[in-house]
């Protein structure tokens, strides 16, 4: 099922920006938008809303206000050019407060850190045909890797390295959200610093794994974990 969200802002360019970075992600739905907050109440109270896009400086009722007279918000990510409302905004348990203008970059690390809320990955609410790919943004684009062509990922602090069949990737990615995005998707953490393709290991020892003529260390704390977990998958 698709991500219903609801956009409410009483400025015309930013609800369309908004629906231009969402449709960017075929995971989400845009479920309505309005430009007041009564009648973002009513559509809260006639429809199953999963993701508020909420502006603050509205007329008769804020949006901060709008979040203190609903019993029980959806998910909520502020959208602002006013600063100062930060604070206010993370007391009432937000997802994260976004200053105007918003660009993708920064609005998709906002859906990151929703889904993160949310116990979700990006390949957990992607359709079934999707479900074997995985986003990864390289520069200032976001990649649509096919995961069974990853070999694997090698971590360079806050970037990853990713070898493919292909190619290789560097992108700004710490291997922990990295590992969370490919748990239970044949991919294993054997080291601090890598996460190897099951399909693609061709030989192991009990201090190395080995992809083709590359060997990759196994870190001693996780050992036991990845030996077994390679004698179960024999």
């Amino acid at each position: 099922m698709k991500i219903r969200c609801l956009l409410v802002d009483d400025e015309p360019l930013a609800i369309t920006l908004l629906e231009k970075h969402l449709r960017q992600l075929d995971f989400f739905e845009i479920a309505g938008s309005c430009n007041n907050a009564v009648r973002a109440l009513e559509i809260l109270s006639t429809q199953q809303i999963d993701l508020l896009f909420l502006d603050i400086k509205m007329p008769k009722i804020s949006g901060l206000d709008l979040l203190k007279t609903v019993r029980n918000p959806p998910k909520t990510i502020i959208t602002t050019a006013h600063r100062e409302y930060a604070l206010d905004g993370y007391d009432l348990d937000i997802v994260d407060y976004l200053l105007k203008p918003i660009t993708f970059d920064r609005f998709f690390k906002s859906i990151e850190r929703y889904l993160r809320n949310s116990n979700q990955t990006i390949a957990a609410v992607l359709p079934s045909s999707e479900a074997q790919f995985i986003y990864i943004k390289s520069g200032t684009r976001y990649l649509k890797l096919n995961i069974d062509d990853i070999l694997y990922a090698e971590s360079l602090k806050d970037y990853v390295k990713l070898y493919t069949t292909e190619k290789e990737i560097i992108a700004k990615y710490k291997i922990s959200d990295l590992d969370d995005e490919l748990t239970n998707r044949g991919f294993l953490r054997i080291h601090r610093s890598f996460i190897v393709n099951l399909k693609n290991i061709t030989a192991f020892t009990a201090s190395d794994i080995e992809i083709g003529t590359v060997e990759i260390p196994i870190g001693a704390s996780y050992k036991e974990y990845v030996f077994k977990t390679l004698n179960a998958s024999k």
